[in-house]
């Protein structure tokens, strides 16, 4: 088994502002409770990972299939618990593309990435419900 390099997570003594570097940058993370707009909720960090991840895998493997992919975007959405720890109880996932593309493989792709290659979602999908769909502007 493969063991991820370390995230460090920093206070930046301001408030409830933190830095999470990796290995390949870093980012600025805010608590909810923070009005300053100075950095992502680690709720929202979690969903863009999803978001990311999946929308990395659908672009390569349209590109792979020589689909004309002229635009796209992964937008994540979820409800969430009322009592803490306030956790998502499901996730959805709308892929936005523009293109003359074929339907059957911009599917093919989105079930690739969902059932095979993303690993966000093979860790979250056993804890909470993840919905999709797609709409393809030509």
């Amino acid at each position: 088994m493969a063991r991820s390099k370390p995230v460090t997570v920093s206070w930046k003594h301001e408030g409830l502002l933190f830095e999470a570097a990796t290995a390949h940058g870093s980012v600025d993370l805010a608590s909810a409770l923070d009005e300053s707009g100075n950095g992502v909720t680690p709720m929202e960090l979690l969903a863009a990972s999803l978001g990311g991840c999946t929308a990395m895998d659908v672009a390569s493997i349209l590109i792979k299939m020589r689909q004309p992919l002229e635009a796209f975007s992964v937008e994540v959405s979820g409800e969430r618990a009322e009592e803490h720890p306030k956790r998502f109880t499901s996730l959805e996932i709308v892929y936005h593309f523009k293109g003359d593309l074929d339907e059957r493989k911009v599917e093919r792709a989105i079930a690739l990435s969902e059932e095979r290659y993303c690993s966000v979602e093979a860790t979250l999908r056993p804890s909470l419900p993840i919905t999709s769909g797609y709409v393809i502007e030509r």
